[in-house]
């Protein structure tokens, strides 16, 4: 039971780093794909929004990785061992990211060096929740084996399949879709809204596609995620999660950007709930469950003490620091 409840804290942490650090990844997107006579006033607006908040969204990745190795030690072996590279790769990928943001900032504002820190920053936040998507993927292909606690498949396994790079896909629009929709409120210009309401329609719509592309080459790809969607409890979910995306595109098209905020997160939550449930009860498919790998009993009330008073202080912390920064939206 303990162990149910440190993945469900698992799961939440994911669910938070996916609708807030996932949006910052996807506002890189769109300052990377400025346009148009008001390029500037996009990138200007995307840096206002992003910037008193994408170092604090990061604490969820933090808890995750904490979590992780905490309460399912073997897991995080072995998810760390074979998938070194693709992990190396997205902490290159963070680093390169919000170092690109910071220097752009306070670096010299001629346009040439703003421009190169403008496609590193836009370039990372392109590249970072692709590799988390695949990630993700890896995971659930069942091509990571695991044999006597020791990785027995290679540094390659799981992460380069058509499935991985499908969820990867999946990954850049979903948090270009939700940067947005944020960004449709974050800003106050009309002809902004209007942009940036057509990218969130654009990347809204292209979600139906990728999805359907990643649920087909689950069948071969990831069996174990392939069957647990088509159970009897997953087309009630799917459903539920396919009318949030659509009142989240029917509000946009309307210009009801609150209602499509609400919508929108509630569509990547229920995405990675869903995800979850089809994986249940596997950390890493097929040898590693939560059960099996769950850290002892006394290490995980511990864990569950630690989070309920870290809890205590790190939502109200969040809260006032979204009130002050966000309290004019």
């Amino acid at each position: 039971m303990l162990e149910l409840l440190i993945a469900a804290a698992l799961l939440l942490s994911l669910i938070f780093y996916a609708v807030t650090g996932g949006a910052d990844s996807g506002g890189g997107m769109w300052d990377l794909l400025a346009s148009g006579p008001r390029r500037d006033e996009q990138r200007n607006a995307i840096a206002r929004a992003i910037g008193p908040i994408w170092e604090a969204n990061h604490v969820w990745l933090i808890l995750i990785v904490v979590l992780l190795f905490t309460a399912f030690p073997s897991a995080f072996a072995v998810t760390m061992t074979a998938l070194f590279i693709p992990f190396s790769l997205m902490l290159i990928g963070v680093i390169f990211r919000g170092s690109a943001f910071i220097f752009r900032k306070y670096d010299s504002p001629a346009k040439e060096v703003q421009g190169r820190w403008s496609t590193l920053f836009g370039a990372a936040s392109f590249f970072t929740p692709f590799v988390q998507g695949m990630i993700l993927g890896a995971l659930a292909t069942g091509q990571i084996r695991v044999s006597e606690g020791r990785v027995a498949t290679g540094f390659l396994a799981g992460w380069l399949t058509p499935f991985a790079f499908a969820c990867g896909f999946f990954a850049l629009a979903l948090c270009a879709f939700l940067a947005a929709v944020y960004l449709t409120i974050d800003t106050k210009d009309r002809e902004l809204e209007n942009d940036f309401r057509f990218r969130a329609l654009c990347s809204g719509i292209a979600l139906a596609p990728i999805a359907a592309a990643a649920f087909l080459f689950a069948k071969n790809g990831a069996p174990e995620i392939f069957h647990g969607l088509t159970n009897w409890w997953a087309i009630p979910l799917i459903g539920l999660t396919s009318g949030c995306a659509v009142v989240a595109l029917v509000s946009l098209w309307f210009r009801k950007f609150v209602a499509a905020r609400a919508t929108s997160i509630a569509t990547a939550s229920l995405v990675l709930i869903g995800w979850s449930a089809a994986q249940f009860p596997y950390l890493v498919v097929p040898d590693i469950t939560i059960h099996a790998a769950a850290a002892p009993a006394i290490t995980l009330r511990l864990l569950l003490i630690a989070l309920c008073l870290g809890g205590a202080l790190l939502f109200p912390s969040l809260f006032f620091l979204y009130r002050i920064f966000k309290s004019n939206q």
